[in-house]
């Protein structure tokens, strides 16, 4: 009986190693162009595997006006048939609106919702000000040199955040 050595294995042809990152590369140009068509910005793009099933999720954002079913379905509608040939394997496309308090997940998302409402949870307090380490404020600027500039409320004054003092941050509403 021969031994199998498990370090000459090699994918079988139903296995095939994904590459996200080079997928990922390739449908960007398009997502971008058909959000601008549609005048939206790309806040996230993700390509995942999730229950043997594969995912592309992008959320959209407008500062302009907010994101309806309808814009969802007509960008989808746009980009499938594209995402199709570039894409080597099914997938599920949701189109959607990154939510009324997403989590900010990364620098970007910061100039992308300027002028937002945020909640921010801070490792300490503004200014050695007492119970300042949650707060609700509105996003003015960020830098990722300088930090991310708030208008907080409590105080009416604009102060300048460290990024490394952001514990996390999500977009806030008053209304939920």
């Amino acid at each position: 009986m021969k031994k199998k050595n498990y370090n000459d294995h090699q994918p079988s042809e139903h296995q095939e190693f994904i590459n996200r990152h080079e997928i990922m590369e390739k449908i960007m140009p398009i997502v971008d162009n058909t959000l601008m068509r549609y005048g939206f910005l790309p806040v996230e793009v993700d390509l995942a595997k999730e229950n043997h099933r594969w995912f592309l999720r992008i959320f959209i954002y407008s500062p302009e006006k907010s994101v309806t079913l309808d814009d969802c379905e007509n960008i989808s509608r746009s980009m499938s048939d594209f995402l199709d040939e570039l894409i080597p394997f099914k997938f599920n496309l949701e189109i959607s609106s990154p939510g009324i308090e997403r989590k900010i997940k990364s620098d970007r998302e910061y100039l992308i919702f300027k002028g937002k409402d945020i909640l921010l949870k801070l490792k300490t307090p503004i200014d050695d000000t007492p119970d300042t380490n949650q707060i609700v404020a509105r996003i003015v600027d960020f830098d990722e040199n300088e930090g991310l500039k708030v208008f907080l409320y409590k105080d009416k004054q604009e102060h300048l955040i460290k990024r490394e003092q952001i514990i996390n941050a999500r977009l806030y509403s008053s209304e939920i």
